[in-house]
């Protein structure tokens, strides 16, 4: 990837597009596809829109018994107990996931927290960088295998424009000197997207491509952490939590981009770049507003890509990509 390949396609679809719009026509029979919080708000989306067109998918969920019932009506669907901010957790999820499968042809990395209060886990990592960027990262590493058993694997990576919030803090990424839930969210998300900047480059070999993206501003449980004031001082919903923002999109929306990403021949031969709107995104400035859409540069930067990884690879003990 470089710069030169971070700006639009003219994708037929947009920022309107619906996951059932995004699919529609197409045959995903024996496609296997592992999708981290499948069974809630876009995850769930994502879930139900592969299933319908064949695929088989599988998904780690943190709270399996409220999996089960929310998945219970989808056929060609399995759920394995996982915990993202539980390493060892994940390392038994994809210990499972290889024992049962032969390949892995899309790893869609949906799960995620934000905004939470101070919360560490493990031996003292921040916990929405735990979640969001370690877990993830452990979980691509340990199925590498299996992604490159694949006839060309797709990982894709839900960041957010919440990345404009803040780079990687090098020097306290893990907030010992004070937190701050939306620079901790901000730097997650920014981890996300360095993440598949340097996952591309290393699974080229084996015909593993990565993609981050920006779904949207959707609201799902993903605000579970905020308080209803806080999203009425946003100005997202009212006081009765009816939503009122006329920027927001459906959850069937908020997934299209990564249903996208995950099956567009527009993304044949290309990789580690940020989505949205079911395209491709411009690099945006410093002064330009998260609300207006782009990639920092600083989150798609080859050089910080590889400084994460190697911090995150030392960090979770993960399996080293060969």
């Amino acid at each position: 990837m470089t710069t030169t390949d971070q700006r639009p396609l003219g994708s037929p679809f947009s920022a309107t597009s619906t996951a059932q719009d995004v699919t529609v026509g197409l045959d995903l029979s024996g496609i296997d596809a592992v999708v981290t919080g499948g069974y809630s708000g876009l995850g769930l989306q994502t879930t139900r829109a592969l299933t319908d067109v064949g695929a088989r998918v599988y998904v780690p969920a943190r709270r399996p018994d409220v999996a089960r019932t929310t998945l219970a009506d989808i056929k060609n669907c399995q759920i394995i107990p996982m915990d993202l901010a539980d390493l060892d957790s994940v390392r038994s999820t994809a210990a499972q996931l290889r024992e049962s499968l032969t390949k892995i042809d899309l790893l869609m990395a949906v799960a995620g927290v934000m905004a939470t209060p101070e919360r560490h886990v493990g031996p003292g990592w921040e916990s929405q960088l735990a979640a969001n960027h370690f877990g993830h990262f452990t979980l691509a590493c340990e199925l590498h295998p299996l992604l490159a058993a694949a006839d060309g694997a797709r990982v894709v990576v839900n960041s957010s424009a919440g990345h404009t919030l803040t780079d990687i803090r090098w020097h306290d990424p893990h907030f010992r000197t004070g937190y701050d839930k939306w620079l901790a969210y901000g730097q997650a998300k920014t981890a996300n997207a360095l993440f598949a900047v340097h996952l591309d480059t290393l699974g080229r070999g084996d015909g593993i491509s990565a993609f981050a993206l920006h779904p949207g501003k959707i609201i799902t449980a993903l605000q579970r952490e905020m308080t209803l004031q806080e999203q009425i001082d946003r100005g997202w919903v009212d006081e009765y939590g009816t939503l009122t923002a006329t920027d927001f999109k459906t959850p069937a929306q908020g997934a299209a981009t990564g249903l996208w990403a995950a099956t567009s021949p527009l993304l044949d031969g290309l990789g580690g770049l940020y989505l949205e709107n079911c395209d491709v995104a411009g690099i945006s400035t410093p002064e330009t507003s998260m609300d207006d859409g782009g990639v920092r540069a600083y989150a798609i930067n080859p050089e910080a890509a590889a400084r994460l990884w190697d911090l995150t690879l030392t960090a979770t003990g993960a399996t080293p990509i060969p």
